[in-house]
């Protein structure tokens, strides 16, 4: 039987046949995986904070780090992805960002566990990689939603490390193979050892595209990437709505990883929880991933139909205004059931934003996807190491912080929603990713 080499118009999540569905359990399953190396020893600050003795200064700057690297390592990675192609991106970046996720044990001060710490960063890349690959296997009418479903999927690992890392640290410690407080460097190396393991099985069982490899491609407009010309960080960077995107990236996801890096210290500074208790009502928010950011790449493609780039990009701000209320209502919360309460409605919120922004980046160029979605992303991360500045600060509690970072959300959604996101005007429709929608192509050609 012939293999189908086109991008799939239909998205059957039970479905592991053809390269395209294999390809997308894979990125999703290795995106999942990335957040135990990137996000792994957040739920474990507090026992690492009274270990090396950090103050809240220190662990700050610790927060600050952790997503910095990301940013410039989503640029590279994108441009990376544009022309060696995600299967090789993709496995170089797993064995090279395993290595300082299995050392960080190591650490016997603040500055070496800081600079571990920012190391681990580039993992945080990863996002860029599956989106693209993602964006290669499935057409216009579909990529909203089969992006959305791959990174939900993939930050549910951020609530299941949450969970996870401190029940290692504990198994760990109960064995008798560490002491408990040094539990949390041996519980570093496991998603260390995993990273590697899915480097083996992205490079063998995935292809770059429906078709083949790059490498084994003719360098036509059919084969990808690899013409001259594509990967273009200048091209994205001229267009107002990468920026704008990158502002809205800032304000869901950016929040996002701040949450997953300071949500378990929350619980337990303002209401006096457990690490475990902590680690698991951190989880919750983590665990939204598994339905809302696929739901709202789902409502992004429903609307495009109907409403093209101008409804897709109203969407998109009309979300995070919603998310921004939410936040300002969880720092305002008194109990920890309420706290909970609004932490649930604006995960809901900012996960379907997630899911909407990526559901407009594949139709800003077509000859830079990779480009673009790492310029975007790198926003996410942008916006992640500003708000980070707030929660260090001494003079501000970390609900304090929540409560300026839900009005900065709710301004960064007016702008979205002001925001004319119709493509440029063009020629022709080869710039027109594969095949769209009627009404995807009127708008993208208005």
């Amino acid at each position: 039987m012939i293999q189908n080499q086109q991008p799939l118009t239909k998205l059957n999540i039970f479905s592991f046949k053809g390269i395209q569905m294999r390809t997308f359990h894979i990125t999703w399953i290795t995106f999942f995986f990335c957040f135990f190396g990137w996000f792994g020893a957040a739920p474990l600050m507090p026992m690492i904070r009274d270990e090396l003795g950090l103050t809240k200064s220190e662990v700050g700057n610790i927060i600050i780090a952790s997503v910095s690297a990301t940013i410039i390592a989503r640029m590279l990675i994108g441009k990376l992805c544009d022309t060696l192609g995600p299967r090789l991106t993709y496995t170089i970046l797993l064995v090279v960002g395993a290595i300082p996720v299995m050392l960080i044990g190591l650490s016997t001060s603040y500055v070496s566990f800081l600079l571990f710490r920012f190391v681990i960063g580039i993992v945080g890349a990863s996002f860029v990689i599956t989106q693209f690959h993602t964006s290669m296997m499935f057409a216009p009418n579909i990529v909203g939603t089969a992006n959305a479903v791959t990174g939900g999927w993939g930050n549910l690992g951020g609530g299941v490390t949450n969970l996870a890392m401190p029940l290692i640290a504990a198994g760990f410690a109960a064995m008798g193979l560490v002491s408990e407080a040094d539990s949390w460097r041996l519980a570093m190396v496991v998603p260390g050892v995993i990273l590697l393991l899915m480097a083996f099985i992205y490079y063998r069982y995935t292809l770059d595209t429906p078709a083949g490899n790059f490498k084994d491609l003719e360098k036509t407009d059919a084969a990808g990437q690899q013409k001259k010309g594509k990967g273009s960080l200048m091209v994205a960077l001229r267009d107002y709505r990468v920026w704008v995107l990158m502002l809205a990236y800032a304000a869901c996801f950016g929040i996002e990883i701040t949450v997953d890096n300071v949500a378990a210290t929350f619980f337990i500074d303002r209401f006096g929880t457990g690490i475990l208790m902590a680690g698991a009502m951190a989880s919750i928010f983590g665990g939204m991933n598994l339905f809302a950011r696929a739901l709202g790449g789902i409502v992004s493609d429903q609307v495009g139909r109907r409403f093209g780039l101008k409804g897709k990009g109203i969407l998109l701000g009309l979300l995070l205004v919603l998310e921004g209320v939410g936040i300002a209502l969880f720092a305002a919360s008194g109990s920890l059931l309420v706290a909970v309460v609004f932490l649930l409605i604006f995960a809901l919120f900012l996960k379907m934003a997630n899911g909407c922004t990526y559901g407009i980046v594949p139709f800003i160029s077509k000859d830079n996807i990779g480009v673009v979605s790492g310029v975007v992303g790198a926003g996410g991360n942008i916006g992640a190491m500003l708000v980070g500045f707030l929660f260090k600060s001494e003079h501000l509690t970390y609900a304090d912080a929540f409560q300026y970072i839900g009005i900065g959300v709710i301004f960064a959604g007016l702008l979205v929603v002001a925001t004319k996101f119709q493509a440029k005007p063009v020629l022709n429709t080869r710039h027109i990713p594969y095949e769209v929608s009627e009404m995807e192509s009127r708008n993208v050609m208005d």
